[in-house]
């Protein structure tokens, strides 16, 4: 199988990232790091072929909401999906009117990993 459907995985902790991309190897994806908000942004800017974004909240330089605004700003229609050990409820339906598309809590589990990328690889 071609490796057809590329994520951007947004995450400042070294550590976070090798686990999201071992879990990920299954699943045949180009990935891509971006180490912050700001990294985000201009990685999504400059490549159009980006699927998904798996995107953290709490980062320096630039936060994910803040990336995830300014991502809006030039690409309505890729999916961002929050990742957050902190949210609340009312966290949670700020971050859907804020532009992203869904929401995971850390610690990541595989079964909700599985159907993220499922959901958004085949609505292409």
């Amino acid at each position: 199988m071609d490796k057809d459907f590329t994520t951007l995985i947004v995450e400042d902790d070294p550590i976070s990232f090798e686990l999201y991309k071992t879990r990920l190897e299954n699943y045949n994806l180009n990935i891509i790091h971006a180490e912050n908000g700001k990294i985000a942004v201009e990685k999504t800017a400059k490549n159009p072929d980006i699927d998904l974004i798996l995107m953290d909240i709490r980062m320096p330089v630039m936060d994910g909401y803040e990336a995830t605004k300014e991502i809006r700003k030039f690409n309505k229609e890729i999916p961002i999906v929050a990742q957050t050990a902190y949210a609340s409820i009312p966290e949670h339906q700020e971050m859907l009117s804020l532009g992203f598309n869904d929401f995971f809590e850390k610690p990541l589990h595989d079964e909700i990993l599985k159907e993220i990328i499922t959901k958004y690889r085949y609505k292409k």
